[in-house]
């Protein structure tokens, strides 16, 4: 499942290294925080144990804390993966949780029983945070979580000078993109770039489609989590699979897709060897460092689908900052006041010193800087526009583990879209039933 920042590096997305599970830490502004008397209060924030997350932490809390001298925030960091999952479930169950964690929000967020393990979030912060968000951390009125971090889009990067040179527009409809390919082609460039040998990546020309699966059957993850709606019988659905055949069929990918890696997808995208590049815009950091004189030269565009007028953008949210129940009294204060801070303007802008946005924050007030890449830009005009939906993860629990071994045979030509979307069935079938989800 691709989720939000902190945890679709199981997929690959990031480039840092995993530093394991860390003991918790005091921020580097702690010796200001007694706010002169000798007291103040000290809470505990559970976030990922990654290098780049404990960096985004860090530059929170010195923030914080030097805006609220009377409080101080220590750091703990958790693994990824399922093992940082059944972490957090635990500790909500056993009433051990940090004062505040950041953790998954949609459908993930929905598993950990939110209503019997959460404090809600002060109604005056709710009110800073954007519409959009508010339906990936909420049970009913009940608001728990705050964005921390900024969301991002499932879509294609592309090289700008290409599109200019061959004469081609960016595309609306998923015909649009092919006829375009087929030009760009001919151009003697690789239309499309696909990266297997980071199986994981295979999967963006389905999971970027949902937004258009959605407009086209408004029930559908309602109905694919009930068990009702199927990959392999539902046209929309099947769409992200027969588009990946296509594309192979047609020969409009670039000849050493079985082999090639991301870094090496990002270097011919920016170097004019590639035209497209069905991704995440989590990844322009990877662009940044394998071509950074090139970054301005590649946009970002919403996978096509059949229709134009409902043209739009697949997105995934941040993560949600949390509090459990167990936080009580002067510690529960303290938690309020740092959640709110994040949805703020300087909470915003402390991230921003430490990650590049891929996409918009969600949070009243809170601008991206000036010197944002473009595929950051193009992101967040679909969101200017309204014009974006969330990605199924958001919706349904539902994924099975073997999409992408799956989606790799499908664009390798090795299995057919209309059997790679049976097979996927299938595969969710377990998944579901594993879950004890009723009608599967």
């Amino acid at each position: 499942m691709i989720t939000t920042r902190a945890k679709s590096r199981a997929l690959g997305a990031a480039t840092v290294a995993v530093l394991g599970l860390l003991p918790a830490c005091s921020a580097g502004s702690l010796g200001s925080s007694d706010d002169g008397g000798g007291g103040g209060t000290t809470i505990t924030w559970l976030t990922g144990a990654e290098q780049d997350d404990q960096l985004q932490a860090q530059a929170v809390v010195d923030a914080f804390e030097q805006a609220h001298p009377g409080i101080t925030v220590e750091i703990e960091g958790r693994p990824g993966g399922g093992e940082g999952d059944n972490l957090v479930k635990t500790r909500l169950q056993t009433g051990t949780m940090a004062d505040v964690f950041n953790y998954n929000s949609g459908s993930l967020f929905q598993q950990i029983a939110p209503a019997n393990n959460l404090t809600p979030i002060d109604a005056s912060t709710v009110e800073t945070v954007d519409d959009s968000y508010l339906p990936q951390v909420s049970v009913g009125e009940d608001v728990y979580g705050v964005p921390y971090g900024n969301a991002f889009g499932g879509g294609v990067m592309y090289n700008r000078e290409v599109f200019e040179r061959v004469g081609v527009e960016v595309p609306t409809t998923w015909a649009e993109l092919v006829a375009a390919a087929e030009r760009i082609k001919a151009a003697g460039i690789a239309p499309v770039v696909q990266t297997y040998q980071d199986t994981w990546t295979a999967q963006l020309l389905v999971l970027a489609d949902f937004h258009n699966v959605a407009a086209a059957n408004p029930s559908f993850a309602q109905d694919y989590t009930a068990g009702k709606a199927k990959f392999a019988t539902d046209r929309a659905a099947r769409a992200g699979f027969e588009h990946l055949q296509e594309i192979h069929d047609k020969q409009l990918v670039n000849a050493d897709f079985a082999s090639t890696r991301v870094e090496d997808g990002m270097r011919a995208l920016a170097a004019g060897e590639g035209a497209m590049y069905p991704m995440l815009s989590l990844n322009v950091s990877t662009l940044q460092v394998v071509a950074p004189d090139a970054v301005e030269d590649v946009g970002f565009f919403a996978l096509p689908g059949q229709d134009a007028a409902a043209n739009g953008l697949t997105a995934w949210y941040p993560d949600g900052v949390y509090i459990p129940k167990s936080t009580t009294g002067e510690e529960l204060e303290a938690a309020q006041q740092l959640a709110a801070f994040i949805a703020s303007p300087p909470g915003c802008e402390a991230i921003a010193t430490v990650v590049t946005p891929t996409g918009p924050y969600l949070a009243e007030g809170c601008e991206l800087p000036s010197d944002v890449p473009q595929i950051t830009r193009d992101v967040s005009a679909y969101f200017d526009a309204d014009a974006q939906s969330p990605a199924l993860e958001f919706l349904s629990p539902v994924k099975g583990p073997a999409l992408e071994q799956i989606l790799v045979e499908v664009g390798s030509g090795i299995r057919t879209a209309t059997d790679g979307a049976a097979l996927y069935d299938q595969d969710v079938q377990k998944q579901a039933q594993q879950l004890g989800l009723e009608g599967w």
